[in-house]
Order: structure tokens, then C-alpha cells, then sequence
């Protein structure tokens, strides 16, 4: 038999936790319905607790973004965010540009790709959003791509939910202006397609692991098992570089592979460190 005190005690315990705080907060609302409220102040107390009853599970924030904002615009109010320790969760769906304003380049451009005001090929490479984030250490920081693998989204959006500070996850979202051949219906293949290619990683950056004595970083995906250039070529963003500018485009796909190489070796060696050096 679960007294008013003895619920209201385990949910104090639990009210941080999303999961288990709906589970206690049912309990509490169960217990206080079920009081004989002879005492004027008890039943007070008790009608209260009952009208903010949706109060009693912990909320789920989530701030969700393009990454014109998230990379560029909107950069310094996101790293305030982010630097301020808060339990706030961050969606960033990136379209690598401008998408909502017709697909002008951004810092989330990565290079050769054209865009509005990048017409002859981006050529500086993209922003490391994620690694960024990582400095910071007690940011938890995600890459995924839905097509590619569903679970690890999955883990990553019950993984930053669950950690008590702030998190933003970081989606490949596959554009109208990106210019895929296979059309956008085909958008979750070419996630995979991406990731497959080594043009995009998947990797999550947990600081509880930390705690554990383990490494916070964990890369997701492996090896690139399909051509670069081909992915690359699948799109008009790329291939039309080749077509108008033939005599710097070569120049620009290599740049674009070679950073997105070194990229994920940057990533292999990050899952490989000890947690010391993390």
C-alpha cells in the first residue's frame, strides 16, 4: 500500500528521468485520488498536485532547425545554447544549404557543390558542426541519417533524451536543390547511399560514458564499400560543375573526398583514443 508520502518520494527520485518520471507520476496521481481528504489542508494539497498533473512527467524539449541556422545564421545563439549547459535537445536537419531561401550556399556547404552565390563550386570545405559541439565535452553530440540506419537514430534520439544536459543530433536531409537523378522519392536510399560512400559518417558522442571510464565517442558506420564519385555525380549540385566548369571541377571533386576522408579519419581516431584523452 503506496502512502501520499512514499509516491511523491520516489517521484522526487525519478523526476528527471523521462522514462521512469511518467511511470512515478501515474503513481502519485493513483495514490492522491485514491486519499480519504479529511484534513481540509491535505485535500488542498491533493487537488492541487491533481490540477498540475501534466507537470508531474518531465518534459522533452526539442529545438528543431535547418542548417542555414544551425551552422551560419543562427550559429552564435545556438552555441550559447549549447555552452549553457542546459537540458535542452537540438534537431538539425542538414540540407548542407539554404533550403527555405532557394538554396544559397551556406557554411554547411561542402566544397565543389554548387549553389546560389557558390555558381562555379564552393571552395572552402564544410563546417564540422559536430566536432565542434564535442570541444565542449559535456555536449552530447550525434550524426545520423535515417536511411542509412534506423537504429542508430533511434539510439541517438532515446540517448540524448535520456542525457541531462544539452544535446543536438545532427540529420543528413537530402534536398529538392541537391538535384538527386534518382528523384527525391529515393531520398532514404540516398542517405544510405551517402554513408555508404564514406560522404557522410555516423557517429554518437556520449560525455555519461565518460563517467563509466569508457569512450565517449562511438563511430557508427565503417568503411566506405561505394564510390565516391559516383554518389557525388548522382547529384546535379555535382555533376553540372563538370559540365560548366571542366577545368576547375576536377580539382574540386578531389578536394571534396579528401575532406570528407579526413573527416572520418579524424573520427577512426577519436573512437579510438583512450577516455583519458577524450
Amino acid at each position: 500500500m503506496w502512502t501520499s508520502g512514499l509516491a511523491l518520494e520516489v517521484w522526487l527520485d525519478y523526476k528527471n528521468d523521462g522514462r521512469e518520471s511518467r511511470n512515478k507520476s501515474d503513481r502519485v496521481v493513483e495514490t492522491m485520488e485514491g486519499l480519504d481528504h479529511t484534513d481540509e489542508i491535505v485535500k488542498g494539497l491533493c487537488d492541487r498536485i491533481l490540477e498540475s498533473r501534466d507537470y508531474l512527467v518531465k518534459r522533452s524539449v526539442w529545438a528543431l532547425g535547418g542548417d542555414g541556422w544551425a551552422y551560419d545564421i543562427g550559429y552564435g545563439g545556438l552555441d550559447h545554447v549549447l555552452a549553457s549547459g542546459e537540458n535542452i535537445n537540438i534537431l538539425v536537419f542538414d540540407t548542407e544549404v539554404y533550403s527555405n531561401t532557394g538554396g544559397q550556399a551556406s557554411k554547411a556547404t561542402p566544397a565543389a557543390a554548387i549553389a546560389k552565390f557558390a555558381a562555379s563550386g564552393k571552395r572552402i570545405k564544410k563546417k564540422d558542426l559536430g566536432l565542434i559541439a564535442m570541444s565542449y565535452g559535456y555536449v552530447y553530440v550525434a550524426q545520423v541519417g535515417m536511411g542509412a540506419d534506423k537504429n542508430q537514430l533511434m539510439k541517438a534520439m532515446l540517448e540524448a533524451e535520456a542525457y541531462d544536459g544539452p544535446s543536438i543530433i545532427i540529420a543528413y536531409a537530402p534536398c529538392i536543390n541537391h538535384g538527386i537523378r534518382k528523384g527525391m522519392g529515393k531520398s532514404q536510399q540516398n542517405i544510405k547511399d551517402a554513408v555508404d560512400s564514406g560522404y557522410w559518417q555516423l557517429y554518437r558522442y556520449n560525455p555519461e560514458l565518460k563517467k563509466r571510464g569508457k569512450n565517449p565517442f562511438i563511430l557508427d558506420s565503417g568503411e566506405p564499400t561505394t564510390s565516391f564519385r559516383e554518389f557525388i555525380m548522382g547529384q546535379i549540385r555535382y555533376s553540372s560543375l563538370a559540365k560548366e566548369f571542366p577545368s576547375i571541377s576536377e580539382k574540386l571533386f578531389e578536394m571534396t573526398e579528401e575532406d570528407a576522408m579526413k573527416k572520418l579519419e579524424t573520427y577512426k581516431k577519436l573512437a579510438a583514443m583512450d577516455e583519458a584523452l577524450v
